[in-house]
Order: C-alpha cells, then structure tokens, then sequence
C-alpha cells in the first residue's frame, strides 16, 4: 500500500450554494475526506459537517479528499434514490478544472483508458487493458503557458481515481497531486484538481439544474 499525506482537514466554514427540501449543494474544500475513513482521525469529513447542519443528509456520491468542488447530498430517502440513478446512469453531467504539468499542444481531445486499482500500490489505480473497466474523459485546453497547462475535464464515467490517472496517461500529471506527481509537478499547496460544474434533474421537479463553484486556483 501506498502510505497517504497525514490527514489535516481545512476548517472552513461549509459553503452551501443551494438548499430546498430535498437536495442540498455544497462547495467541498480540498484536503477533506467526502466520508469517513477507517480509525477515529479519519471521521471529520464533508457528509459529517453537513449533517451537523442539515441532520437529514444523505450520501450520493464522492469527491477525492484533495479534490474541492460541487457536492450534492439528498435530504430524503426518494432524493437520494433517485440522485443515485441519474449518477448511475450517468445523466448528471461533471465539469472539472484541473492544473496539469507540461503544455499541451492539441486543443481537445478524449482518453478512453480502463482503469482498474494496482492492487499492491492501493489506493492508486492503473491502467489495465485486460482486466480494466471502461473509463473516458473529454479534455479541453484553456490556458497554456510557464510549462503548464489549464484544462476543463468531463468524464463520462465515474472511475475511481479517473482523471488524475487518465492526465497522467496523456503524460500531464495534475499539479500538486500526492499520489501520482512526482518532483517540481508536486510542488504546489494542494492537488490542482476542482469539480466546478454539476447538472442534474431535481429529484421532485425532474427540473434541469446547475451548479457552479469557481476554480481557487
């Protein structure tokens, strides 16, 4: 096994972008576990501080600890239901931002790589065209310049690990990330990696929703 950073959850204040009776959004910071991990240092975490506020929250699906960004949570048993199934059949759309080393030259392109975890080096995952599961991710450039790149990233399937290992494949490892970066490309105050966009039908309305939290890199 890999040996993981010591755990020092941010104490920022939860930042909720949007709240109703069945669903609630927040913006999570990097550096905080989604859920909690094994052993009594593990427990803080992002579904723990929402309960503290809203004592319904239910999990729907997971960020990286060091990835920040939009997170949604059901308030009930048919919102988390049904959330769960649009994640499922992938109907919720992602958008991330992430910071990569090395400046990409194409403006677009896909990974279509399967990724399975590398066993002896867990939680790390890998690419294996044998016993692999399907995994793709869209890229687009934004800014290129000072020997990185600015990408948006939009997965079409929710593997583990999926863009940080897909960025890596392409040769342009995320900026700062403690698993897979290593020298100057680790070097930087957190993982440069941020889910800015999720769409999603409302679970009681069917209404197409949108929400955005900016990059803070």
């Amino acid at each position: 096994m890999v040996e993981i950073t010591p755990y020092n959850p941010p104490m920022d204040p939860l930042d909720v972008l949007h709240e109703d009776g069945h669903i609630i959004v927040v913006n999570k910071p990097s550096g905080l576990l989604s859920v909690p991990g094994r052993g009594e240092h593990l427990a803080d975490c992002l579904i723990s501080r929402v309960q503290a506020a809203f004592p319904d929250a239910l999990l729907v699906h997971r960020l990286d600890r060091d990835t920040s960004g939009v997170m949604v949570f059901a308030l009930t048993a048919h919102a988390q239901r049904n959330l769960s199934m649009q994640f499922e059949k992938r109907s919720t759309k992602k958008t991330y931002v992430a910071r990569v080393s090395g400046e990409i030259a194409e403006k677009t392109g896909t990974v279509d790589l399967p990724l399975i975890v590398d066993w002896p080096n867990r939680p790390l995952q890998k690419v294996c065209h044998e016993t692999g599961k399907p995994a793709v991710t869209d890229w687009r450039v934004l800014k290129v310049g000072g020997g990185e790149t600015r990408v948006r990233l939009s997965p079409k399937t929710g593997r583990s690990h999926q863009l940080r290992v897909h960025m890596l494949a392409l040769g342009h490892v995320i900026l700062g990330d403690p698993l897979y970066a290593t020298g100057e490309a680790l070097d930087h105050p957190r993982l440069m990696l941020h889910s800015e966009e999720l769409r999603l039908n409302h679970p009681e309305s069917g209404k197409g929703m949108s929400f955005r939290a900016k990059a803070p890199f």
